[in-house]
C-alpha cells in the first residue's frame, strides 16, 4: 500500500538519498520504495533553517494502515500520465521554432508515428554559443543566433529554470523526458528546481537526438518568412528563407521574441490580440549579501544554496503590480538582444550558482490599453524603450545602469561598482529610456520591497532595460488548439501568448501534440 508522509524536515546538508533511512527509523517501519515527491527550503527562521520535505512510501497493508490510524502518513493513489496507446499517426507536420513548446510537440508527435520537421531560424546549441560569446567580447550581434534565437530557445541561455505552477499531468512526461536526456532527477521534487545553462545545453543536444534517431528532420538556419495557405485561410505549410515546405498542420512554436513573425501573421490576416506583460530593469547585489540578508549567519551557511528571493508590490493607487521577476542567484546580467541598435537585458545562471552576484528583474505591469492600436502596439512600445537603452548605453551593446540609492533619490552616478555584464555598463539614469510612469512604479515599488528586506537597496546596481518578460501578442486559438481564423495552424508556448517558461511552454506543446493526434482519429 502507498502511503503519503508529510512534514519531514532535514538539515540542510543532508543528502537525499539517506532520508528513507531516518524516517525508517523515525516511523518504526521498513518500505519496500520511498520517493520524495517534494522538497523545499524553510528560511524564515534564520536560527532555525531546514528543508521540509513530503515523500511516497509503500509499505504492507497493515503497517500503512497503522502509520494512517495514528496520523503520521495518509493514504496515495499514484496518478501517472497515460502513456501513448495509439501509434503510426501518418500526418505530416511542420514544427516551426525548437524552444520547449517546439521541442516538446515534436517529440510527442514522433512517438504518435507522425512525420516531424522543425525549421528553426538560429543555428545549433554549439554555434549559437560563439556567437553570443562574440556579443559579449566584441559587441558584435548577429540577429539569427543569440540568446533569444537558436536551438533551445530563449531557455538554454538562462538559468534553466523549471518551475511551474502547473499541476497539469503532462508535466510528468516532460520532467521524464527531461531526466531521461541528463537533467538530475532531484528536478521532480524540488520545489525551485534549475539545470543551468551549462547542462541544459547537453539536455537540449541530446533531446535533438533522440528526435533524428525517431526520423525527425530539424533544419537550422532557415527563418520562416510566410505561410502556404489554401483559399487564403486553410494553413498547409510554409515559406522560408530557403524554400517552401508542406504538411498537413503547422505548428508555430517561435518564442515572445519573433517580431517579425508576428508582423508577418498580422499582414496575412491571422487573428492577434494585445495582452498584457511588464517592463523594468535587472537589479544585481553580491551574492554575499543576498545570502547574508536572508539566511543570516546560519550554522548551515557553507551548505544552503546561492539566496533566493521573490518580492512583490501592489500600489493600490494605481492598481499596478510591480514585482521581482527571474531572479538569478549566484549567476550573471546578460544581454538578450536580438535586434539592431535595441538593448534588453536578461539574467542567467549556471548550474552551481557560484558567481559573485545575484540578480532578478525588477518589473511592472503593463497594461494592453497602456499601449497604441493594433496588436502590435506591444512590440512598438518594447522596441522604442530598447531603442532609447541602446543609446544610453553608448553602443557596442554596453547597458546604462545606476546604483539603486541614486534612482531613488533622482541622483546621478560618478562611478560605479563592478557588475556581471560582461558588455560592460556606463553610469546613467533609467529616467533616460523608461517611461516615467514606469519609473515612478520602480521607486514605489523598490521602497516597498527595502521595508520588506531591510538593506535591499544597498549595495544594489539597476542594470539597462528589462522588456522581453513575456509576449505582448496573443496568437488567439480555439479549444482545438487551432487559430481560430487559420485552421492547421497550431500556435503554442510563449510566442503564441499562451505560457511563460521552460515547464509551462513544453506542456503547451505536448498538449498540442495530443490535440493533434485526437484530430486524426
Amino acid at each position: 500500500m502507498f502511503i503519503l508522509i508529510k512534514d519531514i524536515r532535514i538539515p540542510p546538508g543532508t543528502a537525499d538519498d539517506s532520508v528513507k533511512t531516518g524516517v525508517e527509523q523515525g516511523m518504526g517501519a521498513v518500505f519496500t520504495s520511498f520517493r520524495i515527491i517534494k522538497k523545499s527550503l524553510d528560511a524564515r527562521n534564520k536560527n532555525n533553517i531546514f528543508y521540509s520535505l513530503r515523500a511516497v512510501a509503500e509499505t504492507d497493508d497493515l503497517t500503512a494502515g497503522l502509520l494512517v490510524e495514528s496520523g503520521q502518513a495518509e493514504p496515495f493513489s499514484p496518478v501517472q500520465f497515460p502513456e501513448i496507446r495509439r501509434a503510426g499517426m501518418t500526418r505530416d507536420i511542420i514544427v516551426v521554432g525548437t524552444g520547449p513548446a517546439g521541442l516538446f510537440c515534436a517529440l510527442r508527435l514522433a512517438e504518435y508515428g507522425a512525420r516531424v520537421k522543425i525549421i528553426e531560424r538560429g543555428r545549433t546549441v554549439q554555434e549559437r554559443f560563439r556567437d553570443i560569446e562574440l556579443l559579449e567580447q566584441s559587441g558584435l550581434l548577429d540577429t539569427e543566433s543569440n540568446v533569444l534565437f537558436g536551438e533551445g530557445g530563449a531557455g538554454t541561455y538562462s538559468d534553466g529554470k523549471l518551475t511551474s505552477r502547473s499541476d497539469r499531468p503532462e508535466s510528468s512526461w516532460f520532467f521524464e523526458k527531461f531526466i531521461e536526456h541528463g537533467a538530475d532527477p532531484s528536478i521532480v521534487y524540488e520545489s525551485k528546481p534549475h539545470v543551468g545553462t551549462d547542462r541544459i545545453r547537453k539536455i537540449i543536444t541530446g533531446i535533438r537526438d533522440s528526435l533524428l534517431s525517431r526520423g525527425v528532420q530539424v533544419l537550422f538556419n532557415e527563418k520562416v518568412i510566410d505561410l502556404i495557405t489554401v483559399a487564403g485561410m486553410r494553413v498547409t505549410g510554409v515559406k522560408t528563407s530557403r524554400c517552401e515546405h508542406h504538411a498537413d498542420a503547422v505548428v508555430l512554436a517561435t518564442g515572445h521574441s519573433a517580431r517579425d513573425t508576428f508582423a508577418m501573421l498580422h499582414e496575412r490576416g491571422v487573428f492577434l490580440e494585445k495582452k498584457p506583460f511588464a517592463i523594468g530593469t535587472r537589479i544585481e547585489h553580491p551574492s554575499d549579501y543576498i545570502n547574508l540578508m536572508q539566511y543570516g549567519k546560519s550554522r548551515y551557511r557553507d551548505v544552503l544554496p546561492a539566496a533566493e528571493y521573490f518580492i512583490t508590490h501592489n500600489n493600490r493607487k494605481t492598481g499596478r503590480g510591480i514585482y521581482t521577476f527571474c531572479m538569478c542567484p549566484g549567476g550573471a546580467v546578460i544581454n538578450s538582444s536580438s535586434e539592431q541598435g535595441m538593448l534588453c537585458t536578461n539574467g542567467m545562471s549556471m548550474s552551481a550558482r557560484d558567481s559573485a552576484w545575484s540578480n532578478a528583474a525588477v518589473v511592472v505591469t503593463v497594461r494592453a490599453d497602456d499601449t497604441g492600436d493594433g496588436p502590435l502596439a506591444g512590440i512598438d512600445f518594447q522596441r522604442e524603450i530598447e531603442r532609447r537603452a541602446f543609446g544610453a548605453g553608448g553602443g557596442l551593446f554596453r547597458a546604462s545602469a545606476q546604483r539603486a540609492l541614486s534612482f531613488i533619490s533622482g541622483k546621478e552616478d560618478g562611478t560605479l561598482p563592478q557588475t556581471s555584464y560582461i558588455n560592460g555598463v556606463v553610469p546613467g539614469a533609467l529616467d533616460s529610456f523608461l517611461p516615467p510612469w514606469i519609473c515612478s512604479e520602480l521607486r514605489t515599488g523598490l521602497v516597498s520591497f527595502d521595508k520588506r528586506m531591510k538593506g535591499f537597496l544597498d549595495n544594489a546596481v539597476l542594470i539597462g532595460a528589462e522588456t522581453r518578460t513575456s509576449s505582448p501578442v496573443r496568437v488567439t486559438r480555439d479549444e482545438s488548439f487551432q487559430s481560430v481564423s487559420h485552421k492547421g495552424l497550431y500556435p503554442v508556448g510563449e510566442g503564441a501568448g499562451y505560457a511563460g517558461g521552460i515547464v509551462s511552454s513544453a506542456i503547451d506543446g505536448i498538449r498540442c501534440a495530443d490535440a493533434i493526434a485526437a484530430s486524426a482519429g
